[in-house]
């Protein structure tokens, strides 16, 4: 997996990078999110504020799984993602961005160096056996944990493009990002005992880092935090935790220069959580790589 290029990104401002694929959870079909009202707007610096009233069985009892609040998630990784709240125009998207990973694409990044795209692929020609990408299957298998073009080139962004309008592989998309992205950070948040802002902080982390092995991945970020401070289900203070796993998401950020700004925490995830936000509420202004956005 791994993050695409933004336009208008300033030189130097740190493109993230994906590492080993997630290999948690179960397959589920996505669930259509409810649209969310969106318009760009300056986000101003809020002052700490006092935690919403709701008690945390409530917060756990609606978690990010729920259509409006993954409306939201959507939202929020795509600001950084693609510098826009559209996600669903991501579905065509696709690119080389110099990373190391091949081919990038569609609404999650999947990669054609990472197998997730690969997967995305497979599950796709499934589904659908007679689509315009099954016939590179043999190619993305043969470029799977390279940067290779080999056997890709120079039809398959084009074709890429033509499958993103067919309905089945949008829905294809959708899935493969649950069960490999949302579906497991969402379930670990709430064995954790976090709320809606927590499990966002989870599903970002795995966006990004994806979760394996190394140090820098989801797992090895969550045992960081756990190292500082406990979460709710072990007797922890959640707001304390949370400050602990975004602590250590930053660190795992800064030892790869590709992951080296850090705004998507310090000025999007810590904001909400300095003002209490643990449910992502709405309305909600945040800043990524400098750019202001606000959701109703």
């Amino acid at each position: 997996m791994r993050t695409r290029s933004i336009a208008g990104r300033p030189p130097g401002s740190g493109l993230p990078k994906a590492a080993a694929r997630v290999a948690l959870g179960l397959a589920l079909l996505a669930v259509p999110a409810a649209a969310v009202a969106t318009t760009a707007a300056p986000a101003g610096h809020h002052a700490p504020a006092a935690a919403h009233d709701a008690p945390a069985a409530a917060r756990a009892a609606s978690g990010l799984d729920d259509p409006a609040k993954k409306e939201i998630a959507m939202q929020l990784v795509s600001s950084a993602e693609n510098s826009s709240l559209d996600w669903k125009a991501q579905y065509q998207y696709i690119e080389d961005i110099g990373d190391g990973r091949g081919y990038t694409g569609g609404i999650i990044g999947f990669c054609s160096g990472t197998h997730d795209m690969l997967e995305l692929v497979e599950l796709y020609t499934q589904r659908k056996p007679d689509n315009v990408l099954a016939t590179y299957l043999p190619a993305l298998r043969k470029v799977d944990g390279s940067d290779s073009h080999e056997g890709l080139d120079p039809g398959y962004p084009k074709d890429w493009k033509k499958a993103a309008q067919d309905p089945a592989f949008q829905k294809a998309q959708n899935d493969e990002r649950d069960r490999v992205y949302f579906n497991p950070a969402v379930k670990q948040g709430k064995a954790d005992g976090i709320g809606v802002l927590g499990q966002f902080t989870y599903y970002d982390a795995i966006v990004m880092h994806g979760d394996g092995d190394d140090r820098t991945s989801f797992s090895s970020i969550r045992k960081r935090a756990l190292a500082k401070a406990k979460p709710p289900a072990q007797g922890g203070d959640e707001t304390a935790y949370l400050n602990a796993f975004l602590d250590a998401r930053v660190w795992a950020m800064e030892q790869e220069e590709a992951h080296s700004d850090t705004s998507r925490v310090d000025t999007a995830q810590r904001v909400f959580l300095e003002k209490g936000n643990l449910d992502l509420h709405t309305p909600l202004d945040w800043k990524v790589y400098g750019e202001s956005f606000h959701i109703d």
